[in-house]
């Protein structure tokens, strides 16, 4: 069985996507429905900005999904997911390409998504930090201990967590995780504490749009982030999407249910290749790749 893995923020680039726009009237027509949508000229951003626009996250988040989501739409007939499933933010790339959600509402609501994030980020001083080599157990053992919001916030491999919460508690955090034999725990520089209990004011105002959105019976189910099980019903799908921004994203335990379920191949649809990367982690054998356009 194959499985088509969506990457989410971190992995864009200057020059994403130009070469779909050159080869292909689809990926055109969707380029510039993006810009009707958004309101501002994305694929320019995309094509020739500067890593510092591309890197504020109103930005960043629909450029990925425009990526991969496109991508997605341009591999045609050979595009046949048994499975899909997306980190973080590629959870909504997944859902368009299973058709649960069409191109045009996945894209409002990763604006929106981008939107609210930035606005919980400026209400209170946070950030994010990654763990290296210790046991998920004893990572969340020494968050639950800690005074202030700290919390994991994506099990990415074994062996690799993401920490979440406000900059002293996480600077606690890392301090005595280290302390616990931690090979490295180190800030990460993003906004905000994503994928945590801050994140609340952004869950609330996205969880009305996703309310207010259609969604589809998908043509096959989606490894969800916040319970990393197949999930085919449109209902619970969208209440497990609510929960995502404030869950954390359980990278680990889908690749071992993927895995469980009969995946013998993933292919990486969007930018970079860190999804791959950790599937090869948990299995050093699965056959991966990137999705390319045959010109």
């Amino acid at each position: 069985m194959k499985a088509y893995i969506f990457p989410g923020q971190g992995s864009q680039f200057v020059g994403m996507g130009k070469d779909l726009y050159e080869h292909s009237d689809l990926a055109k027509s969707m380029f510039e429905k993006a810009n009707e949508i958004l309101g501002f000229d994305i694929q320019k951003i995309m094509f020739e900005g500067s890593e510092e626009e591309l890197k504020q996250t109103n930005v960043t988040q629909p450029a990925i999904f425009l990526h991969s989501t496109i991508l997605a739409a341009c591999l045609g007939d050979l595009f046949q997911p048994a499975m899909v499933a997306g980190h973080s933010l590629g959870e909504f790339s997944a859902l368009v390409a299973n058709k649960t959600l069409s191109f045009e509402d996945g894209l409002r609501l990763v604006s929106q998504r981008a939107q609210a994030m930035q606005k919980a980020c400026e209400m209170q001083p946070s950030t994010m930090a990654a763990i290296l080599g210790l046991e998920d157990d004893v990572v969340e053992k020494i968050c639950s201990e800690i005074d202030g919001v700290v919390v994991p916030a994506n099990y990415n491999c074994p062996g690799q967590l993401v920490i979440s919460g406000s900059i002293p508690a996480v600077e606690e955090a890392c301090a005595k995780l280290t302390e616990a034999g931690a090979k490295r725990a180190l800030l990460l520089q993003v906004g905000g504490a994503f994928h945590s209990p801050l994140m609340e004011p952004a869950r609330e105002e996205l969880a009305a749009a996703i309310e207010a959105t259609h969604f589809s019976q998908p043509t096959c189910p989606v490894y969800q982030n916040v319970n990393a099980k197949a999930v085919s019903d449109p209902s619970e799908i969208k209440q497990n999407l609510v929960l995502q921004l404030t869950g954390a994203v359980k990278w680990t335990q889908i690749m071992n249910n993927m895995l469980a379920d009969g995946c013998a191949e993933v292919v990486e649809v969007g930018p970079g290749k860190v999804l791959q990367g950790l599937f090869k982690k948990v299995n050093r054998e699965l056959a991966t790749s990137s999705a390319t356009i045959v010109e």
